[in-house]
């Protein structure tokens, strides 16, 4: 298992990884994401910081002590409940915001972020890689299809990495689609890849910072013992990281693993994985598959479309015999991307710049929206609904023992001998489907767009990087006090487990929240401004 986590059921090493993923998931590079990037945050952060003068307005005679305990409380509020003290300001520029065309993938992400974090709560205690009727033991009602997407990590990366595919190749599509756009491409391609490192490695640089800090001030070792005890962890037991014994070696260490983590030069599906945070094994192949997808954009940027097509589609074919189902999964996005931008899906004008100073933003969330979509026959809404539970069927293809699992044994069969991760070829498959169906059913489109989704979706990035060290720390410390108070025998476990979770959950969403105010949002305007500083005559 590399290493990372050890499993007393012998988990395949890439479900004791599981995302995520993200983020990965995958980050915040949908259109919608960038589309409603740089005015959501730079807005957000004008609204927090008049939410917290107003607050704190009454108080000016008051000690600078007082103020500022009351301003830093009042940050550490999740975003959703800071926004109750200034409705006014939420219903001018939040509930009214016109959501882009593709807001639906930033809901999808969303989700797939929280599924991926569930998936890695639950497989420390529980066996969650087989499916329904495998062995003698799995027969839980969870573990059917569908259901278990609400806890199954492998596919979720597979809908991560269509939708970043989708994302990044959006507007370079849209600009070979128009006439005369050549250098406006160009603009668009240099800045994707100038700020694409920044934008993976930046954050998770603070993250696993972050970690060092928790593993210096004792928090690591307050569950230490419990982390590696088979009475509670009874499935994978994931590294908790070790603390050195000076912070000079831990800092030295974290340098070196850092060093690695930003690996471009091995393309070993877990190259540059770290284990300060297993979970981050995602960023680097999301990094090496961009640049692969930019490569691609580039060199089809002046060919007529349909030579386009076939030059992806050659590509695909080589990624699907060298066993790279990453890349297989970018380019479809690519291919999505270009059919949607033909259906005029995403309206007909191309994206303007939000200010004189910059030529590669997306449009803002208040930009007019796409013409409405025509309502479809019944018999089209039949077919992509019809299509979206395929696909969800697909992406529910058990992590392992598809062999024996009953409504997969003929479908494992299908597989060629050579696919080396066996356990991901349909839910690839799957992931691919459902982007294709979702995008073109409304009531999909709904759903994701539905205000919990959209809020999952803008802290996604977030949440991926925060659920590993808050599990570790504050999630396990938790755990342990609620099987304190249920005990570990029988069903009295579960409870523990279901006990605990009604915090852990809220906690780490909570953290995620401060993290993509705090680091996230920042990250993305860094990238921005230190790509403006570096373009700068």
């Amino acid at each position: 298992m590399n290493g990372h986590a050890t499993s007393k059921h012998s988990l395949p090493f890439q479900e004791s990884m599981g995302l995520l993923d993200e983020k990965s998931l995958s980050d915040v590079d949908s259109e919608a994401g960038h589309a409603d990037l740089e005015s959501r945050f730079t807005h957000q952060t004008r609204i927090w910081i008049s939410r917290a003068h107003s607050c704190t307005s009454r108080l000016r005679s008051a000690s600078c002590w007082r103020a500022l305990f009351l301003r830093t409380g009042f940050f550490l509020l999740p975003s959703f409940v800071q926004s109750r003290f200034s409705r006014g300001d939420l219903n001018n520029n939040g509930r009214d915001r016109t959501l882009s065309p593709t807001a639906y993938l930033d809901g999808m992400r969303g989700l797939a972020a929280l599924f991926v974090f569930f998936c890695h709560y639950l497989y420390t205690c529980f066996v969650i890689a087989q499916g329904w009727g495998y062995g003698e033991d799995n027969y839980h009602i969870m573990k059917l299809p569908f259901l278990r997407l609400l806890y199954q990590g492998p596919p979720m990366v597979c809908v991560f990495f269509v939708i970043s595919g989708y994302a990044l190749s959006l507007k370079p599509l849209k600009l070979m689609r128009a006439p005369r756009r050549l250098d406006a491409l160009a603009s668009t391609m240099s800045s994707l890849i100038f700020r694409r490192g920044l934008r993976l490695f930046l954050p998770t640089a603070i993250s696993t910072l972050l970690i060092v800090l928790l593993l210096r001030v004792g928090l690591y070792e307050w569950t230490r013992e419990f982390a590696y005890d088979d009475r509670y962890m009874k499935n994978v037991q994931e590294i908790h990281y070790e603390r050195f014994p000076t912070a000079a070696e831990q800092m030295g260490d974290w340098c070196w693993q850092m060093f690695n983590f930003v690996h471009v030069w091995d393309w070993d599906i877990f190259a540059g994985s770290t284990a300060i945070d297993v979970h981050l094994w995602t960023i680097p192949v999301e990094f090496r598959s961009s640049m692969m997808l930019f490569l691609v954009l580039l060199g089809t940027a002046r060919v007529r479309t349909a030579v386009r097509f076939v030059v992806v589609a050659v590509a695909m074919a080589f990624a699907y015999h060298s066993n790279r189902w990453e890349m297989l999964l970018f380019y479809s996005g690519m291919v999505l991307a270009e059919v949607d931008i033909i259906r005029g899906v995403h309206g007909d004008t191309l994206t303007l710049p939000t200010s004189e100073h910059d030529t590669t933003n997306f449009p803002p969330s208040t930009s007019p929206p796409a013409p409405p979509h025509t309502r479809q026959p019944t018999n089209h809404r039949h077919l992509w609904t019809a299509l979206s539970i395929l696909a969800l069927y697909l992406m529910s293809q058990p992590d392992k023992g598809g062999e024996s699992t009953p409504g997969w044994v003929f479908l494992t069969s299908l597989i060629p001998s050579w696919w080396e991760d066996q356990y991901r070829y349909w839910q690839s498959l799957g992931a691919v489907l459902l982007v294709l169906a979702v995008g073109r059913s409304p009531a999909w489109q709904r759903l994701f767009n539905t205000g919990v989704v959209q809020y999952l979706g803008r802290i996604s990035y977030a949440l991926y990087l925060m659920h590993g060290p808050v599990m570790h720390t504050v999630g396990y410390a938790m755990e342990r006090r609620a099987w304190a108070i249920t005990g570990t025998e029988g069903a009295a476990y579960n409870w523990g487990f279901v006990l605990a979770g009604v915090f852990v959950v809220p906690t780490v969403v909570w953290v995620a929240d401060i993290f993509w105010r705090a680091v996230d949002a920042p990250v993305v305007r860094i990238a921005r401004g230190v790509e403006g500083w570096c373009c700068r005559e």
